[in-house]
This record gives structure tokens, sequence and C-alpha cells, in this order.
């Protein structure tokens, strides 16, 4: 019975403590203005700017300038073509490659468009001809309007040239010649084919861990400053034990963000018409062990800061490491051997990969089984390593609060003995 009593009493003392540095916690992120900058102010605002810069989608109206050497009416109805597209706007005739290079220099435009002399007389001769199609290469998203512009109106114009060479009986049969295998060029889940569609899901997932790493870190450092002992943990009865400290406050970074959670993952997708296909329970089961991991991950990376500023020095630039790693800006399978690893130690890895495909594609749990493991692996593993490194901090304030009790007393025995001496 009394052994019984006691690990009762132990644990209720455990459960005490743990609401305790939960309640602590709490109070320590509303206090401190910087971290609730990162906790709320930045993933409030931040999707909401990256949504608003990309929610054209799509590129419209590029600028192009043409130098038509030809001067016929094939090359004027190939340049009339080209600005009727949706994508491109031919915005002036230069005379030579020189003044259009100018335009381009100047930034006028973007990408020439180049016929030469014997344009016409090549086509009219049934020989093959060529159009020069040169472009800004500082932003992809022009080259992919005026590649796409130019190439429908090349394969248009030439099936329309084969149909004039070889007569048809009726108008059916010359449809057929000119467009002998239809078909739809149909974009996946990105109706669009837009860069917010494929781009953006992956910076909301980003940004839950990144707001994490450097609220946690900033609130570890801030600690470690105001602490006596310089430790993260402060030394009072309630912080004795490793386990409720680590639990409590990984216990408050869940409640604040299964908030941010909604807003960022849920709500902004649905404000700025992104692709979301996912079931909502699905999602809400992937983002739980992902949610795990980054609070585990980052409270094992704050053990490693000594002030405040440290997480702005050393984690900021980690944001677009992380992004490219993920998988969705380079494709994974073309990433090297070490990065592809390296990758799989973050947990917006896995996190994005598998949330990208729920969300926008409409996966099940089984359908990401592997970033589902692998986030639960993530979890366990880095909450292991917060409870050591936790662990670690309360042994060493421990140690310099005995070195510091030692020193006081032997300080107040030579000041005893100094005036036992002079009184002497």
């Amino acid at each position: 019975m009394e052994r019984t009593y006691r690990l009762r009493d132990l644990i209720k003392r455990g459960v005490v403590d743990l609401f305790y540095v939960f309640r602590e916690e709490f109070r320590n992120v509303f206090r401190d203005s910087g971290v609730l900058i990162f906790f709320f102010l930045v993933p409030l605002a931040y999707p909401v700017l990256y949504a608003f810069i990309y929610n054209k989608e799509v590129v419209h109206e590029a600028k192009l300038v043409v130098v038509d050497l030809c001067d016929t009416y094939s090359s004027r109805e190939f340049i009339r073509r080209v600005d009727a597209t949706g994508d491109v706007r031919v915005v002036h005739v230069c005379a030579d490659m020189r003044e259009a290079r100018e335009w381009v220099d100047r930034k006028k435009a973007y990408g020439i468009l180049s016929f030469p002399p014997s344009f016409s007389a090549d086509l009219h001769r049934g020989e093959q001809t060529r159009v020069s199609l040169y472009c800004d290469m500082s932003s992809l998203l022009f080259y992919k309007a005026f590649l796409l512009s130019a190439t429908e109106v090349s394969l248009e114009m030439g099936a329309e040239m084969r149909a004039r060479n070889i007569p048809s009986s009726t108008t059916e049969m010359e449809r057929i010649t000119i467009d002998p295998i239809p078909y739809d060029s149909i974009a996946l889940f990105n109706p669009a084919n837009g860069f917010a569609s494929f781009l953006v899901p992956a910076i909301l997932a980003l940004v839950i861990q990144q707001t994490l790493i450097l609220g946690i870190g900033m609130l570890g450092g801030t600690a470690r400053e105001r602490n006596r002992f310089r430790g993260l943990v402060p030394l009072t009865r309630h912080y004795g034990g490793t386990l409720r400290v680590v639990m409590g406050r990984a216990l408050t970074y869940l409640t604040l963000y299964a908030l941010v959670c909604l807003w960022v993952l849920w709500i902004v997708p649905r404000l700025f018409s992104l692709p979301q296909v996912g079931q909502p329970m699905t999602i809400v089961l992937f983002v739980l062990p992902y949610l795990l991991a980054c609070v585990f991950f980052a409270m094992t990376l704050s053990g490693f800061l000594t002030s405040r500023e440290s997480p702005m020095l050393v984690f900021v630039f980690t944001s677009l490491i992380f992004l490219f790693i993920s998988g969705v800006s380079w494709p994974l399978s073309a990433i090297p051997p070490f990065w592809k690893a390296f990758g799989y130690l973050v947990p917006s890895t896995p996190g994005i990969q598998g949330f990208i495909r729920i969300n926008t594609a409409g996966a099940t749990l089984n359908e990401v089984a592997h970033e589902y493991r692998v986030l639960w692996l993530q979890a366990g593993f880095y909450f292991i390593t917060s409870c050591l490194v936790y662990r670690l901090q309360i042994i060493l304030s421990r140690r310099r609060m005995f070195r510091r009790y030692r020193e006081m007393r032997m300080l107040r025995q030579r000041r005893r003995l100094h005036e036992e001496s002079r009184d002497a």
C-alpha cells in the first residue's frame, strides 16, 4: 500500500508540475513580443503575402520584340498569331538585332523573335525554315510563355501549309489533314497550370517548421540569458523532472500551433482558391506527426542557442535550403544522395511531400505511408534528443549552482578566518 501510494503521489506531482510548466511557458510566449511575432504575426502574414504575390498564377502579356528581316505576308501572319495569344504581347518590330538587344537590355522587352530573310521563300519552295527565339532567362515564366506561344503558332501554320499542298476533296478531309490526331493538354492537380498552385503549398508547410524553430529558439535563448546559472531550465521545484519539462513545453507549442495550422493549411488555400482536394481528416492525421516532429526538432536545436539573437543568425537562411531539398522546386530523384539523406533529418522534407500529395492530389494516408512513417520516426527521435538536451541542461545548471555555492562558502570561510586573525 505504501509503495502504491508513493507511485500515485509521484504521478500526481508529475502531472501538476507538467501543467505548471505548461502555464509558465504559455505566459513566457505572450510576454515576449519577439516570440509573438514568430508564432502569430509571421504565420498570419507570410502565407497571405506569398499568395498575393503569386495570385495571378501565370504570366500574361509577356513583352516580346520582333526582328523581321523577311517582311512578307507569312512572317507578318506569324507575328500576328503570336501577338494574339494570351501569354505574349509584341511591343515593337525592330530593324535589326542591335536595336532588339537594346530593348531587352533596358527591360522594355524580355524576348526577341527573329525571322531570316529567306523565311517566306523557304516555305513556298517546300523547304524547312527556321525562326529564332531569344529569351531573357532571368525569369523562366517569360521563357515558358514565349516558347509555348511560338511553338503552337509554328505547328498550326505548318499544318495549314501541309493541307494546302495536299488537295482534299472535302472540308472534313482537310480538317483531318491539318489535325490528324487531336489532343487535349490537361494539367493534373493544377488546372491553372500556375506558379502559386505549385509553390505556395510547400511554403505553407515550411512556414510552420521555420517559425517554430525561430520562436522556440528565441525562448531558449531568453531563458539562458535570464536564468541565474545560464541554463535552459530554471532550478525550481517544478522543473526538476526532464520528462515533465519537455512535455509541458511541447504541450504549449502544440496548443498554440493547432490554431496556426488551421489558418495556414486550411483557411489560406481557400481564400486564394488554391487546389485543395484532400480529405480534412486525412490532413489532420498527417499534420499531427509533422507538428510533433517540428516541435521536438525545434526544442532540440534550442538547447544549443545561448542568446535571443542566435536563431535569427543561425536558422533564417536555412529556409531556402530546406525548400530546395524538399523535392518541390527540384525533383527529389535528381538531388544528390548526400542532400537527399540530409533532407530526411528535417521534418519539412517528408512533411512537404506528403502534404502536397494529400492536399493537392487527393492522396490517402496509405498512399503517403512512407512520409507518414518517417514523420513519426522523426517525432520519436527528436523527442528523445530534446529530453537528452534538457536533461543535460538541468545537470549543467545544478553543477554551476553547486560550484557557485562552494565558492561562496569558501569565500565566507576565508572572510571569517581573516576577521579572526585580525582580531587576534
